[in-house]
């Protein structure tokens, strides 16, 4: 096998229960998917069909790392997860994970696992090395993902290398927006991955490996990766671009810089309803960090970033609790700040509840936040939510809102765990017309009406909502792109071909098994990755434009999914109105992209070589090596 792969996929069919490895596809095929997102992809289009559901038996379900997954390039800790998309049925879903679960598959010698099928009771799988086994989970059904995880280690008898992936009761209640959660601080959103688990009555994946994958050339390799992580937190000369996010998140950083999303008017506040209140809002998240936090950094495999972070409460009501947090601001947002939760302890907690639960906040969030603001503007009543009060800022109203979502229970269960677009359409107009969605999915929770180009990149993600470009408006720049500035605010010159840009160096980078955040905006990342690929593998002459080739590839495949699952260029625009809307307060005020974004996403077509009707040209599919799929 070449270098970097461990060489095999685990096919697994919970339907028989037979577990069989299988070697990876020839060179050829590595090369031109890569892994990751790549090659499960592949096997998307390969082994489904239109009318098939996410939640069907027959629908794959797939944890894959990538050919640096586990070596010493920096942050080789990407676990991505592929299925049909449940929260918007014709598009692919492709959530991403950190921690160690992905390195550890790989020393186990995986390359991934396939599963299909679906088990006749609760079940979790244990791989360790060489030894692969079904096992029952009747004893961690229905328990939360902080507990499912310390009970299968336990059960196991090793709570220090082994990596435990599971759900939680959302995940099992088949909730839209369902998430895969493991290693504590880290887990996987997008596409409600976690409810097409629970639809294989698939509780858990526990994994340790001793080996360690095999590279081309180790001496080349090595030097390579180093020079790269160094330039994560290296700073920048005139010209070279902002700091990378990366450099700003060291450490749990966002403890410390979560402000700037405040003076940006940013934070996704009050269902997008208060950009003013979020200021103080993110100034007093910063401020209690601060003074009173005990705040633990928390890394991923071979990490030098640490974005993720325990944060303990030392005074107050909630004095002694600990919250494991991923590390940007978007899951606290989308659980506490989105229905004016303006504790910031209660925030930690709520995020922490969330996770445990297994759900994605911005899909939580976005139900709850659309509730609270009917509730605020007297268009719910008490009678209408079972007697609960959703005023802003209603802590344990959320709580309960949460548990009868995966209960099924209360109004939470007979309305909120419909999912964003057919929750609206139960509460009536006044709700469609403030619903927060792109699609049916929830979008990664700021807000980004202030920032077009990242607002752009969420609309055309082909995976559903969720970054893959994010332009260049906010937190960074792509120096490897040409661009070491922030774009203009609120024109569209040049957004639809940031976009184009970025999402294909992130698509690319998404086939590997390293963090994002180890390359976005990071100065060479992208001659340096495709050089580790190549001194790993031994592809000699694999380079920077064979990478972005790579990644545009991916784009076309995720296009051709979609069309051959019934997409129409009218989805392109399934967008809610408080998305589209003008901020009356902020940096935004008045400013709205709808009047644009008809011709944003055209201008996107033209720079991806599609049609007007966003089918890719024959032209574009022979170029990209898919004519033969569409």
């Amino acid at each position: 096998m070449v270098g970097g792969y461990a060489g095999k996929l685990l096919r697994v069919d919970l339907t028989t229960g037979s577990c069989k490895a299988e070697a990876l596809p020839d060179e050829a095929v590595l090369r031109k998917y890569v892994g990751g997102i790549g090659l499960a992809m592949r096997i998307i289009l390969d082994e489904t069909h239109a009318g098939m559901k996410a939640t069907d038996p027959d629908a794959p379900f797939m944890m894959m790392n990538g050919p640096l997954a586990g070596t010493s390039a920096p942050s080789s800790s990407n676990l991505a997860i592929i299925s049909l998309n449940y929260d918007t049925p014709y598009a692919v879903a492709t959530g991403h994970s950190h921690g160690f679960w992905a390195a550890y598959l790989k020393h186990a010698g995986y390359d991934g696992i396939h599963f299909t099928g679906r088990a006749a009771k609760p079940v979790y799988l244990w791989i360790d090395d060489d030894k692969v086994e079904i096992r029952d989970a009747a004893g961690v059904w229905g328990k939360n993902t902080r507990d499912t995880e310390r009970l299968i280690k336990r059960e196991l008898g090793d709570e220090e290398k082994i990596s435990v992936a599971c759900i939680g009761p959302a995940g099992e209640a088949m909730l839209h927006g369902a998430s895969v959660k493991n290693d504590r601080n880290h887990g996987a959103h997008k596409g409600g991955i976690g409810a097409v688990m629970g639809s294989k009555n698939l509780k858990a994946v526990a994994v340790r490996g001793s080996g360690t994958p095999a590279i081309n050339d180790p001496n080349g390799f090595d030097e390579v990766t180093k020079a790269w992580d160094h330039n994560i937190a290296a700073e920048r000369g005139p010209g070279e671009g902002l700091p990378a996010v990366g450099s700003l998140l060291t450490d749990g950083g966002i403890t410390r810089l979560y402000s700037y999303v405040g003076e940006k008017n940013m934070v996704g506040c009050k269902n997008l309803s208060d950009p003013i209140w979020g200021e103080g809002y993110a100034n007093n998240f910063v401020e209690r960090a601060a003074s009173d936090w005990t705040v633990v950094p928390k890394e991923s495999y071979n990490c030098s970033i640490a974005c993720s972070y325990d944060a303990t409460v030392n005074s107050g009501r909630l004095a002694g609790f600990t919250a494991s947090m991923c590390g940007g601001g978007e899951n606290i947002e989308g659980s506490a700040a989105m229905i004016g939760i303006d504790d910031p302890d209660e925030a930690l907690a709520l995020t922490d509840y969330f996770d445990g639960m297994g759900i994605d906040s911005s899909v939580a969030g976005a139900l709850m936040g659309m509730c609270y603001e009917l509730y605020e503007r007297e268009l719910l009543s008490p009678q209408d939510t079972g007697g609960l009060e959703l005023n802003w800022g209603n802590f344990e109203s959320a709580m309960t809102l949460m548990e009868q979502m995966c209960s099924g229970e209360g109004f939470g269960g007979n309305v909120l765990a419909k999912g964003l677009k057919e929750a609206a359409a139960i509460l009536g107009a006044p709700a469609e017309a403030c619903v927060l969605h792109v699609r049916g999915g929830g979008l990664n929770m700021h807000d980004w009406r202030p920032a077009w180009s990242v607002l752009l990149g969420q609309v055309v993600a082909g995976a559903g909502v969720c970054w893959q470009g994010p332009g260049v408006d906010a937190w960074t720049t792509e120096p490897d792109l040409g661009y070491t500035e922030f774009g203009e605010p609120f024109i569209t010159e040049g957004k639809a071909e940031a976009v184009a840009k970025t999402q294909t160096k992130k698509l690319w980078e998404d086939t590997l098994g390293v963090c994002w955040f180890a390359c976005w905006g990071v100065k060479e990342s992208l001659p340096n990755a495709a050089k580790a690929l190549a001194l790993a593998t031994g592809w000699s002459d694999f380079d920077r434009d064979e990478a972005m080739a790579v990644g545009e590839r991916l784009i076309n495949m995720q296009r051709i999914i979609a069309i051959k699952r019934g997409f129409t260029s009218a989805d392109e625009f399934d967008i809610s109105d408080r998305l589209l809307e003008a901020p009356t307060e902020g940096k935004a005020a008045g400013k709205s992209i709808k009047p644009h974004l008809e011709g944003m996403v055209k201008e996107y077509y033209g720079h991806m070589g599609w049609e007007e009707t966003g089918r890719p040209s024959a032209a574009t599919l022979e170029k990209v090596g898919l004519s033969a799929d569409l």
